[in-house]
């Protein structure tokens, strides 16, 4: 179940993530950040109506806490997006996103199997080689800095909603999502950028709700049923439905090096299915 969930996650992540590049090159990143995590946590907030649990003040705090490494780190990721190949700045953002709970749930007590433990090993690297740059394109490196900021705070999500309690229920999952939409306003104003969404082109970023609120939901029900550190790595093999789906409708090229990362992704889910 919990392999299920966490591919389930990955696959929803991918896709919004394309969908957030392709909105963010049309009007603002910042912008497509707000419309995008809005539209999850009213959907996340409606579905803890329906859905029963008890959560915990703890809960809600790491609920909060999700959210603010969240935000930041979809605001990054989008930003990255519009100013770079798809194929290098997720990616690139994957490596935080597993390696920060992974070493967390390690370090409080994950013990995976031995077959696990090989499909976390064939994870890293299939995530560094899908990530390889092969160009010196300067908004390809500067897509990197945004890959990096990104993966810090999509760990830090992927952290804390480990952390959730398995009675919570979802209404933890709906405030870290309307917590990160405060964490890109906080960010975004740092930076000198307009984040009031503006122009009709950025409403289109509604549809990413539905994903973004099956992508965190499937990942909080996984880590019930699984270890952080295995959930999480295999829910941030997301880059590999956000190059595919790139290099089919956008005509990006997979490089060779992008190619083995791809199989080395498809041994690791094989591998910690069958540990």
């Amino acid at each position: 179940m919990a392999i299920a969930l966490s591919l389930l996650s990955a696959l929803a992540y991918g896709v919004s993530d394309f969908l957030g590049g392709i909105f963010a090159k049309r009007s603002s990143a910042w912008q497509v950040a707000i419309v995008g995590q809005t539209s999850s946590g009213i959907l996340s907030l409606l579905a803890a109506v329906i859905i029963a649990g008890s959560p915990t003040s703890t809960d809600l705090m790491y609920g909060s806490l999700a959210g603010l490494g969240g935000g930041f780190g979809v605001a990054f990721l989008y930003r990255g997006l519009a100013t770079a190949r798809m194929g290098v700045v997720a990616p690139i953002s994957a490596i935080g996103t597993a390696l920060i709970p992974v070493v967390v749930g390690l370090s409080t007590g994950d013990r995976p199997s031995v077959m696990a433990m090989l499909g976390v090993v064939f994870a890293f690297p299939a995530i560094v080689l899908i990530s390889r740059v092969v160009d010196d394109n300067p908004a390809h490196k500067g897509g990197v800095i945004d890959g990096i900021l990104a993966g810090v705070g999509f760990g830090l999500l992927f952290t804390f909603l480990g952390q959730i309690g398995d009675d919570a229920g979802l209404y933890p999952l709906a405030l870290s999502q309307i917590t990160s939409v405060l964490s890109v306003i906080i960010t975004a104003t740092a930076l000198g950028h307009a984040w009031v969404p503006r122009g009709r082109k950025v409403w289109g970023a509604l549809v990413m709700g539905p994903l973004g609120a099956t992508a965190q939901g499937a990942f909080l029900y996984a880590t019930h049923h699984g270890l952080l550190s295995i959930v999480s790595v295999i829910s941030s093999l997301y880059p590999a439905s956000t190059v595919l789906l790139a290099s089919v409708l956008l005509r990006e090229k997979i490089h060779g090096w992008q190619g083995v990362g791809l199989v080395f992704a498809a041994v690791a889910v094989a591998l910690v299915a069958a540990g």
